[in-house]
């Protein structure tokens, strides 16, 4: 199908670039970017039978038009009808608005209607000058998504042009449209830009309307393709066999103190069934904090190097990936396997001899932050790849870490619970190992909610659970003063804290202190050498402290969860969920109905592009979209190819991230 670049059609540099902040380069782009609503131009209103609120059109005439202070300048204009009068207040104008808006001129005005301090009126109005017999509209005015500096009549002629000269026909079939009682493309586009005055607004704007019905499955359709096709692509592509005489496993199995859960085995032989095989594994392991990720990574690492490759860890911060550093050098130093530990706050003499070893091929294991990725860092024979809270780096730091191999085998781990939905269509391309069973002897997790009025309780329970033994987190949103969110600062927490427990040694580390500085800190409440660890969101998830059994959360609405009052609807909603259910995978299932999959899969820098239009909750429309995309590709790969293209355009390189 054409996709002319309309930004290259005399449509100007800066009209261009305001055009590319909204992602619309091609035809095919114009045409699915569809309303966020819609008003109704088809009729004249009186101004006597106008509602408060509701947005209508009326046709008037002006009576006095003046320039005042009341106390900006602004311009008042007095119009009537033959049912009434009101008052158009422009707080911003031209001179060209004042000049339309002289006495005797007849205008067509649409706004809403409001109770001012001068009677009724309208806040800037959209309004032109008419003719005596000025047809109406036949159709509802859509309301597009925009950016600065780009009005609405020039995405409606853009749009306008793309329609009539974009090839609109069907890549589904006939057949498959009538299964699943989807209109035909054509006939949905154009009932979205251009419905007819007699289709309900509310139906079409809550998105429930057949139109919204075939974009929604069209746009989950591509997604599908996309990432099933990456996903077939890797597996023919070849990597190392790495093939492992399990001596090294047994022995590290042998040396534990404890023994693998009955999910960590199913995860373990999913991942050496993967490394063993002649292409690139690509698999997501989730679990919970604690459900013992780091165990499985270490024999997926054993595998790779008793097959004669290398393999590397990286973590998005220094205490993360130094968590993993020390966790893996205590189990796999004393097997005869150095771990060389790569971050950017190491001196530049011990760096260079780092990768000089590495580079070698004399380190066979090495743990580190974005340091790993650097030009500078090459393997002799990476064979496997593993990134942790691979959601915190960005699609091409991702890309990489496992570039530095030959189509290196990657693990991904995470410790967020993935819902299902969001599992099959922005993970579509990744085999999927849960572990979702905690090691024994792990207690449940107890969750309670404490307004901030009873704050001294809570504090005389964290001075017990210490006093105890035990050990405290604190955690607090922000560092610094915010009058909007009303939140309390890490450093007041600090002070007040340091006041109130004077038998205990608080920390504080928050994401303003230097790599060095923190983690000093956590050393040391590793250590218990730091009984109450007052810290900003930088406690990064999966940061491993067994003796800290409290967990304290200032502002929750953002464990004992303190919140502030009163609570927003979203806020209450949240804070429902995470006290009614110990489960992580209901949890997110519920967070992620409630806040859209971006947080989820990292949306900012993830370079999946969210759906605009379908919705992840409507888990059957997820699944067919998933079936046809699997049919289509196997049957007829030219429809598959069509669609990619009309949705997609060539951009998905970044989906097989």
């Amino acid at each position: 199908m054409p996709c002319s670049s309309l930004a290259e059609k005399k449509t100007g540099n800066t009209l261009a670039a305001r055009l590319a902040r909204l992602g619309l380069r091609t035809d095919a782009d114009f045409v699915l970017h569809l309303p966020l609503r819609y008003e109704d131009e088809t009729r004249i209103t009186a101004l006597a039978d106008a509602q408060p609120g509701v947005a209508a059109q009326f046709d008037v005439e002006v009576l006095d038009s003046e320039i005042a202070y009341r106390p900006r300048r602004q311009l008042l204009t007095r119009v009537r009808d033959d049912s009434g009068a009101l008052l158009l207040r422009f707080l911003n104008f031209y001179p060209s608005q004042q000049k339309a808006l002289q006495v005797g001129a007849r205008l067509r005005i649409f706004g809403e209607l409001h109770e001012g301090y001068l009677g009724p009126e309208i806040i800037h109005p959209r309004f032109h000058v008419v003719g005596v017999e000025e047809p109406l509209p036949d159709r509802l005015t859509p309301v597009y998504p925009t950016t600065a500096g780009l009005g609405q009549a020039t995405l409606r002629r853009l749009i306008a042009r793309a329609l009539q000269r974009t090839d609109l026909s069907d890549t589904l079939p006939p057949e498959l449209r009538e299964t699943l009682q989807l209109p035909e493309f054509s006939a949905a586009i154009h009932r979205l830009h251009t419905p007819p005055p007699d289709m309900a607004q509310a139906v079409l704007e809550a998105r429930d309307h057949p139109a919204w019905r075939r974009v929604q499955f069209d746009e989950l359709l591509a997604q599908q393709l996309s990432l099933r096709r990456a996903y077939t692509a890797r597996r023919a592509r070849g990597a190392p066999r790495l093939k492992a005489s399990t001596k090294l496993t047994k022995a590290l199995l042998a040396s534990l103190p404890f023994r693998l859960t009955k999910a960590q085995q199913r995860a373990w032989q999913e991942i050496a069934a993967d490394l063993g095989q002649p292409h690139p594994m690509q698999r997501l392991l989730q679990g919970d904090v604690g459900s013992g990720k780091t165990v499985v990574a270490a024999l997926a690492m054993l595998q790779a190097v008793e097959a004669g490759h290398q393999a590397a860890l990286m973590a998005p911060t220094e205490i993360l990936a130094e968590q993993h550093y020390r966790k893996l050098a205590a189990w796999l130093e004393p097997l005869g396997l150095p771990v060389a530990w790569l971050t950017g706050s190491l001196k530049k003499r011990e760096k260079e001899a780092v990768i000089a070893k590495v580079g070698a091929g004399e380190t066979a294991i090495v743990i580190g932050t974005h340091a790993l990725i650097e030009d500078k860092v090459e393997f002799a024979r990476l064979g496997l790849a593993i990134v942790d809270e691979q959601h915190r780096f960005g699609v091409r730091q991702r890309l990489a870490l496992k570039e530095k191999g030959l189509f290196a085998h990657q693990l991904a781990m995470s410790a967020t619970p993935i819902p299902r939905t969001l599992a099959m269509s922005y993970y579509a391309d990744l085999d999927v190992s849960v572990l979702d069973e905690l090691p024994p002897g792990r207690s449940p997790v107890t969750t309670k909610l404490v307004a901030e009025a009873r704050r001294d309780q809570v504090v005389a329970r964290v001075h017990e659970a210490c006093r105890a033994g035990g050990q405290a987190y604190w955690v607090c949103p922000l560092i610094e003063e915010s009058e909007t969110l009303q939140l309390k600062t890490a450093e007041e927490t600090y002070a007040r804290l340091s006041a109130d427990l004077p038998d205990l040694r608080v920390g504080l580390v928050h994401g303003r202190l230097k790599s060095a500085e923190k983690a000093a800190v956590m050393a040391a409440f590793v250590k218990n050498e730091i009984q109450v660890l007052v810290a900003t969101t930088v406690i990064e998830v999966g940061v491993d402290v067994p003796n800290a059994s409290l967990m304290v959360i200032e502002h929750a609405e953002r464990c004992i969860l303190l919140y502030a009052q009163p609570l927003g609807e979203l806020a209450r909603a949240r804070l429902k969920i995470v006290f009614e259910s110990s489960d992580g995978f209901e949890i997110a299932r519920e967070d992620l109905r409630l806040r859209g999959p971006g947080e989820f899969i990292g949306a900012r820098q993830s370079g999946l592009p969210l759906l605009r239009y379908a919705d992840l909750e409507d888990e059957a429309l997820v699944e067919q979209a998933r079936a046809v995309a699997e049919a289509m590709l196997r049957d007829d790969p030219q429809r598959a190819e069509a669609h990619l293209q009309r949705w997609l355009g060539g951009r998905e390189e970044l989906l097989k991230a």
